[in-house]
């Protein structure tokens, strides 16, 4: 069979072996049942909540940090049970990991639940020449439903029979007004091969919703094979891609993984080389060699990483929901701030989503234009709410009318309906008589303007008199009807008839003739205020807005226009041009186009495939269910607070809880701030894990154990993580939000990070064996190599690197504030970065100075003076790095 759109009434019937009269027998009924099921949209059960947290724990990261446990509990088990300890806090962070990552992802399970809600509950079904009201669920193909005013529509259903029908589509077309509804085969426009689903004027689908009038259809398609289950199905399979952050920190793992074990070959090998057959027979250097390993892999892994990463992010959400921006996944705070292209709806994202009257083009007297439009109309006038309530264009008419006093002190309810002809698409009109205060017999009608011009033989003045209606005049007020429409507003005439006494009859032919033109009037859904200035600020931080609608094109291109997102109508594009571009060419082409006009869901999702080919991080706004796809399918997908759907709520990466466009820039913003404070973290952490690696490589290299790996555990996971914790708190810098986005190719390591770690692992490397061997010599008043050869390393020697190490990476921290710019003009913004400072300060002299501790982590007690000879060598990190940032910044000023 033809799709039911192009085919008459009578064929759809036909293929269903239904009767619009009597509908379908129960029997046949109950058959199509069994073939065909339920009418309700499937969901998918979900991994059980073990396999969730499984999952959660196969990240890299996770996986190093129980490596680093069972190093941890090797090393405890081999001196002691000195480790345990370490290993209680490793596990503790594995553990709030996961159940962090269940709980963000088991929310997105709610979707398809938001859409099974939406679906009607009950429905008035005709079987067997009998009205009955049945469960929605038990529609098949062929039963025959009836529709009114309010119903939510329970299936996919071609139209029989209309009396004014309009449906409110805009969460599955994206259109911002009712679609008019009759029951004519459609032909699809020359060169097209379908029609879009916005403009099948004979169809309704589940989902929406009757907002006027009253109809009767036969059902075509139900549960999964609706619209709506369309799009439940690509929720079902849309794929979900790894965050830019997600795939750097696997890199970085694997980065860090294949480091320890190919340094961890070194150190066996030269063993091997040096000792020989003696390691076979030596226990004691067999264990020597393993602990040096360890100590090598406990020093190459960050194990606080992850755990500062993820309450960083965890602190970013907390700030973006004070600025309405709810983040539902952690790493979309660090996606959102490398978003390139937002892809963003038109119909309550960019506008209001409410009709309202912006531009009168008066003939006659503007008090007989406001009366007439207000009381041709069905929309109720809510004294309480200070609104209209009704179809969205007749009450922007009343609220128009309403704001010039129009209802105030009740004068509205002196006008009494006396007669009426309602609206029909056919003539594209309608028309009330009302009798007024005075008793005189006023008609009002309104409706498309060149049908009211038809029967207009007169035209009002602004004095209340009337002339014949000039040919001249006529062109005129046709050339004024065009003017609004090529700005994209909605435009409705009004004529009037003065009757000497009430009509005698409703009758079309008797009413709506030799009427006069009074004036038009021009209604739009406006532009929210703040979106101009925040498109100008996205746009200045390298970021291009791309407005996808299921609107008409020319209402797209005008708001497109005022909104500056194009300059040409040759950047619009429609779905129907859309549907015909291969997935290749669309990738090729995708660069020229920022407006799409008419599209379907479909659509959507190959727009945001398109940019992802091109290597951009896209992000997609919407509050329909037909964004949700594209949504799940963006790096970032943004659903709409208010006015969204819970479907598109559900799977969206972040909420707008403001429905601000604004908010977005603000959550860009924090994003950009977020990701450039992890990538200091990292930083951070990896030069000084670098140098910790670098000082056991040293020392194993010559011979001597210079750190145990319960020391460097102590530093990884306590000394460290306080300060990378402030860093994550530092405030934005000046230029975050003029710099152009970042690319989605960039490594963890891009623009010099990687030869940053190098360098500055080898400075704090140089720093901590120099006080070490400084120790050394002061314990015993000479460099004993022979002894510290043999294993018996100083105590004070290994006392004093600590030390260095310890605080010259909490000096290191405030070179970490900027990459670039010298900390010396840099203000003082992070009153925690000092916090940090002292309570690592503390945490350091309480394992050195506190007797049982220092006797369990192999330390010996200072005096003041060695104390504050490896406090000195620490504080060098800064005038070191001072000198490093000046080159760096010299180089880059000459490149």
């Amino acid at each position: 069979m033809k799709r039911e759109y192009l085919a008459s009434t009578e064929e759809v019937l036909s293929e269903l072996s239904s009767d619009e009269r009597d509908g379908l027998a129960e029997k046949a009924a109950r058959e199509r049942m069994e073939q065909v099921g339920p009418n309700r949209l499937e969901k998918d059960s979900g991994d059980p909540l073990w396999r969730r947290f499984i999952a959660q724990m196969a990240d890299p990261m996770i996986l190093l940090l129980l490596a680093a446990a069972i190093i941890s509990a090797l090393t405890g088990a081999v001196q002691g049970g000195e480790g345990i300890a370490d290993v209680a806090i490793i596990l503790f962070v594995v553990v709030v990991n996961a159940v962090l990552g269940v709980v963000q992802q088991t929310k997105a399970e709610a979707a398809l639940d938001a859409l099974q809600q939406m679906s009607a509950d009950q429905s008035r079904v005709v079987r067997e020449g009998a009205l009955r009201e049945l469960p929605s669920a038990d529609l098949v193909p062929g039963d025959i439903v009836l529709l009114e005013a309010g119903d939510s529509i329970p299936a996919d259903a071609r139209v029989l029979e209309s009396a004014s029908l309009k449906i409110e589509e805009s969460a599955l077309t994206g259109e911002s007004l009712p679609q008019t509804k009759g029951i004519e085969p459609l032909s699809p426009v020359s060169g097209d091969d379908d029609i879009s689903l916005g403009d099948r004027t004979n169809m309704v689908y589940m989902g929406s919703a009757v907002v006027y009038g009253r109809g009767r259809a036969v059902v075509t398609a139900t549960g999964m094979d609706t619209e709506m289950g369309r799009i439940a199905g690509a929720l079902t399979t849309a794929k979900k891609e790894q965050t830019p952050l997600q795939i750097k920190l696997a890199q970085l793992s694997r980065i860090l993984t294949g480091m320890v074990i190919a340094i961890c070959a070194v150190i066996v090998v030269v063993d091997l080389v040096r000792h020989g057959a003696q390691l076979l027979s030596h226990p004691a250097l067999m264990i020597n060699t393993f602990m040096v390993a360890v100590s090598l892999a406990v020093a190459a892994i960050p194990e606080g990483l992850v755990a500062v990463v993820t309450i960083v992010l965890s602190i970013g959400v907390t700030k973006m929901s004070r600025r309405h921006a709810i983040i539902r996944r952690l790493t979309a705070v660090e996606t959102l701030g490398s978003t390139q292209i937002i892809c963003t709806d038109k119909t309550g994202t960019l506008t209001q989503n409410r009709m309202s009257v912006v531009e009168h083009e008066l003939e006659g007297p503007q008090d007989l234009h406001l009366r007439a439009m207000a009381l041709c109309s069905d929309a109720v006038w809510d004294a309480e709410a200070g609104e209209a309530t009704g179809e969205p264009t007749e009450s922007a008419l009343v609220n128009d009318a309403a704001e010039h006093g129009f209802y105030r002190s009740g004068q509205a309810r002196r006008y009494q309906r006396v007669a009426e002809v309602p609206f029909d698409s056919a003539r594209k009109m309608m028309s009330v008589v009302v009798q007024t205060p005075d008793g005189r017999f006023e008609q009002y009608t309104k409706g498309a303007p060149d049908e009211i011009l038809k029967r207009c033989t007169r035209v009002m003045r602004a004095d209340g008199s009337s002339t014949e209606m000039s040919a001249a005049c006529r062109d005129s007020i046709l050339a004024r009807n065009k003017s609004m429409a090529d700005r994209a507003l909605r435009v409705l005439a009004v004529a009037v008839r003065f009757h000497a006494e009430r009509p005698a009859a409703d009758e079309v032919d008797a009413l709506e003739r030799d009427l006069a033109f009074v004036g038009l009037s021009g209604m739009i859904d406006p532009i929210r205020p703040e979106v101009a200035d925040a498109i100008a600020e996205a746009k200045g931080a390298g970021m291009r807005p791309v407005m996808i609608t299921g609107d008409h094109i020319d209402t797209a291109i005008a708001i497109a226009r005022d909104l500056k997102i194009i300059d040409s109508k040759l950047e619009a594009l429609t779905g129907s041009q859309l549907s015909r571009m291969s997935d290749a060419d669309l990738r090729e082409q995708v660069t020229r186009y920022s407006v799409y006009a008419r599209v379907q869901p479909e659509h959507k999702t190959r727009i945001v495939r398109a940019w992802q080919s091109r290597h951009r991080v896209v992000a997609m706004t919407g509050d329909g269910v037909n964004d949700a796809p594209s949504i799940k399918r963006a790096d970032i997908g943004i659903g709409m607070g208010i006015t969204g759907t819970d479907v598109t709520k559900n799977v969206a990466d972040m909420v707008l809880a403001d429905d601000n466009f604004a908010t977005i820039v603000s959550a860009v913003e924090e994003g950009r701030r977020i990701y450039d404070n992890i990538r200091k973290v990292i930083q951070f952490l990896l030069s000084a894990n670098l140098a910790e690696v670098f000082s056991v490589f040293f020392a194993t290299m010559i011979g001597f154990t210079i750190f145990q790996p319960v020391q460097l555990l102590w530093i990884n996971l306590i000394t460290d993580c306080a300060p990378a914790l402030a860093l994550g708190m530092e405030p934005a810098e000046g230029d975050v939000m003029k710099r152009r986005p970042r690319s989605a190719n960039d490594g963890v390591f891009a623009d010099g990070m990687g030869l940053d770690c190098i360098v500055q692992g080898i400075v704090i490397t140089a720093l901590v064996v120099v006080s070490f061997f400084i120790g050394s010599y002061l314990e015993v008043g000479t460099l004993d190599w022979a002894a510290m050869i043999d294993g018996h390393a100083a105590l004070e020697g290994t006392t004093m690197a600590f030390i260095t190490l310890s605080m010259v990476e909490i000096f290191h921290s405030f070179n970490m504030r900027s990459r670039r710019a010298s900390i010396l003009g840099f203000p003082n913004r992070n009153p925690w970065l000092w916090a940090s400072a002292v309570l690592a300060l503390a945490l350091t002299s309480a394992v050195v100075e506190i007797g049982p501790l220092a006797e369990v982590f192999g330390f010996r007690e200072l005096s003041v003076e060695t104390y504050g000879i490896a406090l000195l060598l620490a504080v060098l990190i800064i005038p070191a790095m001072e000198l490093y940032k000046a080159i760096m910044r010299r180089q880059k000023r000459r490149g």
